[in-house]
């Protein structure tokens, strides 16, 4: 009973630190009930986003792009996908804020508050792409649980902050450590606090890496609250899971984190192809690191319609994980041939890259444009769909738009 009530009461504190105010007679509330004033949320207002986005999820939001709206080659926040775990923390008091570096293989345990990480460690800029572990889900067949992502949950933003490794050195790194696991405010969506909605981490040598950010601004300006706001990681080109959300603690490891959301099949393919379909054991599941070569159309929006005798201009973005990518190509014969189109160098280090093409057509009638990308170990995208697996992650098959010729 002490158990139900202590539950009850954090659902009723989450619910109204949402609304803003007390729910006055929230213990007589029908259990599962969701007051009118969450139900009516408008997540375009709420989160600043482009009416044109879609909505996978409210419970927790998770929300992507369409392929056309992420043709900018830095993503705004309005056509940033969001893919969150829980609920969003309210109420946020800057000014208490505080960031705990500890663990079984930390020299010294620290605390800092958000003043003394800015004014103590240099700050560093870079544009890093983030893409969702399950972008594409909505391919794989036989289907695989969890949101429908179709091409859109990707973004490079431009984040601002301090690099990881000089606060974990600051605190002093053991020679055991193997792995940071992170921990935040967001809250599990049965509103237990003792539950976390997600705590996942990586190696060492990510965690160690120039490009792995505590960020604090994005695009110039302070992080939205429903991408972190005040502090996340960043860690560019392994899955989005990684950069984890509203960090007020990191642990030093001296095992795997196995945190929430880092053990089963969650974020994890199998070691060795399998047959679609086929149920895989835990223990022949492997840990995601490294996002696999993409590419994505951004111009035209698929249906594009164009005169015969006239070229069609096409851009987009292309990224290769940890990898950078070393030519695009595109196909409008269904992959028969490839003709190869320029692609501009990253900005730094783990940003996605851009490119363009001007494309004829033979004669009139419906065509379809495939662009592939390889990376700098030759391997490129697969024309159609990688092997599946469980949980319908890592789809990098070609994106394709529709065009008539008249």
């Amino acid at each position: 009973m002490k158990r139900r009530n202590f539950v009850k009461k954090t659902v009723l504190a989450s619910m109204a630190a949402v609304i803003g105010v007390d729910i006055v007679f929230g213990k007589t509330m029908p259990k599962g009930y969701h007051p009118i004033a969450l139900q009516d949320q408008d997540p375009y207002k709420m989160f600043n986003k482009d009416k044109a986005m879609e909505v996978l999820n409210d419970k927790p939001w998770n929300i992507e792009a369409k392929a056309h709206l992420l043709d900018d080659k830095i993503t705004p926040n309005k056509y940033m996908f969001v893919r969150n775990n829980g609920l969003i923390p309210q109420n946020i008091d800057v000014s208490s804020w505080t960031l705990t570096i500890d663990g079984e293989s930390v020299k010294q345990r620290k605390i800092y508050t958000l003043d003394e990480l800015r004014s103590k460690f240099p700050e560093y800029t870079y544009q890093l792409t983030l893409e969702c572990g399950g972008n594409g889900r909505s391919e794989f067949d036989p289907p695989a649980k969890g949101n429908q992502w179709t091409v859109g949950a990707v973004s490079c933003a431009e984040w601002t902050g301090i690099r990881l490794k000089d606060v974990l050195e600051d605190a002093g790194i053991n020679d055991d450590a193997v792995y940071i696991g992170y921990h935040a405010a967001d809250i599990h969506l049965s509103g237990d606090s003792k539950k976390e909605p997600i705590s996942r981490g990586a190696p060492m040598t990510k965690a160690l890496q120039d490009e792995t950010l505590l960020a604090y601004k994005m695009n110039g300006e302070d992080i939205p609250l429903v991408h972190g706001y005040p502090l996340r990681l960043v860690a560019g080109g392994w899955p989005a899971s990684v950069s984890g959300k509203w960090v007020n603690r990191i642990s030093i490891r001296n095992k795997v984190h196995d945190g929430t959301k880092m053990t089963g099949t969650a974020y994890r393919v199998p070691c060795e192809s399998v047959a679609p379909g086929e149920k895989v054991k835990d223990e022949d599941m492997c840990i995601i690191e490294s996002m696999p070569v993409k590419s994505l159309i951004t111009y035209p929006k698929s249906g594009a319609m164009i005169n015969l005798g006239k070229k069609l201009n096409i851009r987009g973005h292309a990224w290769a994980g940890e990898l950078e990518v070393v030519k695009t190509e595109y196909s409008i014969d269904f992959g028969a041939t490839w003709n190869e189109c320029p692609v501009e160098k990253p900005v730094n280090r783990l940003a996605w890259q851009h490119f363009s093409a001007s494309i004829d057509f033979p004669k009139k009638g419906y065509y379809e444009i495939w662009v592939r990308a390889t990376d700098t170990q030759g391997i490129n995208q697969p024309m159609i769909l990688p092997g599946w697996n469980p949980k319908g992650y890592l789809n990098n098959a070609c994106h394709r738009i529709a065009v008539k010729v008249k």
